[in-house]
């Protein structure tokens, strides 16, 4: 059963990336936007793979502390989706589902951690 929630843990964070990179390509090519969203990207695909490094970890220890990374990256991601919405780089609506998921990915893999 864990190795099944781990692996859909996996694709869930992986999918999330492959959704930012999706929305990062139709981002305004203007300064403001590309510098935020340059920092979103870069946050959004080290969700995925910091999340499939922490279920290779070698150690409890190991693990946790890569959970770590991806609960601040996904958070970071929250943080710039909000920013470019509130700036109106970006219209709240499209951004909406990314910063939902962030918001719930920051959740479950605290809850992972605590335990």
């Amino acid at each position: 059963m864990e190795g099944q929630i781990h692996k859909d843990l996996r694709e869930r964070a992986k999918q999330f990336s492959v959704a930012g990179i999706k929305f990062f390509r139709g981002l305004p090519k203007d300064t403001e936007a590309q510098i935020c969203g340059r920092q979103f990207l870069r946050a959004v695909t080290s969700v995925g793979a910091n999340t499939r490094s922490a279920f290779r970890g070698r150690s409890p220890k190991e693990f946790k502390a890569k959970l770590g990374v991806v609960i601040e990256e996904a958070d970071e991601c929250g943080f710039w989706l909000e920013v470019m919405s509130e700036t109106g780089i970006v219209k709240e609506e499209p951004a909406r589902p990314l910063l939902t998921e962030a918001n719930e990915l920051v959740s479950i893999f605290t809850s992972i951690v605590k335990r």
